[in-house]
């Protein structure tokens, strides 16, 4: 299982490489992720922003994960199947990220255009709570409580939750974690009751039960999510759910040519 294949081995190199260079050699935001309503939406982001990390333990988390899980499926499918895989899960999982965003950012526009229009300290704090962070702004939120009818602190507090409107619009997602994800999905269907050694568990476990788990947190952190959370836990789960969908597809297939 750890003997490294080719294609998993060309992976890993591009992605290791695009990280050393992406603030080198060129603008690392043109080729992140951004949503489609978004000024620096690119199509081709669809694809490049899965080739990209934002910190060295980002890149080893999904790296390692590939490396581990991987080699297997390679084998198993061959080469040109496991990148089409890779591909289409990672393609699959931003667009359920996007169509996700997209409802969380209606709220969030909501929620910023009534503030603007009713501004009161209450309505800062539940907003920056919300959509920023516990404690977010929390000097100017005390000075406007003070002062609610203080010009200056309502126009400020416009301003803030303007801004923060426009950084949370055009926030950007990379990483390669929607197509690892997918594969994870896809070890554990294909080889479900293979027995994995965790270093956080004292047990092996078998990898449909290491799924199944891990599928459940992140639908729960996703329907959970707490304001300065910055994992796409959609964007796993929609790998997971096109890695189902394509692995489903793909065993029917295969059957009917035999």
């Amino acid at each position: 299982m750890f003997n490294i294949t080719p294609m998993v081995r060309n992976i890993l190199i591009i992605n290791v490489v695009v990280f050393i260079l992406q603030d080198k050699l060129f603008n690392s935001a043109d080729f992140a992720l951004y949503y489609f309503g978004s000024e620096y939406f690119r199509p081709v982001q669809l694809f490049t922003h899965m080739f990209m990390h934002g910190s060295w333990g980002h890149l080893f988390s999904n790296m390692f994960s590939l490396f581990i899980f991987g080699p297997m499926l390679e084998r198993y499918w061959g080469a040109q199947r496991f990148l089409t895989f890779y591909l289409i899960t990672g393609l699959g999982a931003s667009l359920l990220y996007l169509g996700v965003r997209a409802y969380e950012l209606n709220q969030l526009k909501e929620d910023t255009v009534q503030y603007i229009e009713s501004p009161s300290p209450v309505a800062f704090n539940n907003y920056m709570d919300e959509h920023v962070g516990t404690g977010a702004g929390r000097e100017i939120a005390i000075a406007f409580q003070r002062e609610p009818d203080n010009p200056e602190y309502i126009e400020g507090t416009k301003e803030v939750v303007s801004n923060m409107f426009t950084r949370i619009y055009n926030s950007p997602l990379v990483g390669a974690s929607g197509a690892i994800f997918a594969i994870l999905m896809a070890f554990g269907l294909l080889f479900p009751n293979l027995e994995l050694f965790l270093l956080f568990l004292p047990i092996p476990i078998k990898a449909k039960y290491f799924v199944l788990l891990y599928g459940a947190y992140e639908l729960y952190a996703g329907f959970n999510r707490v304001p300065g959370d910055n994992v796409a836990h959609f964007a796993h789960l929609g790998g997971m759910l096109f890695a189902y969908i394509l692995v489903r597809m793909w065993q029917r297939s295969d059957y009917q040519d035999y």
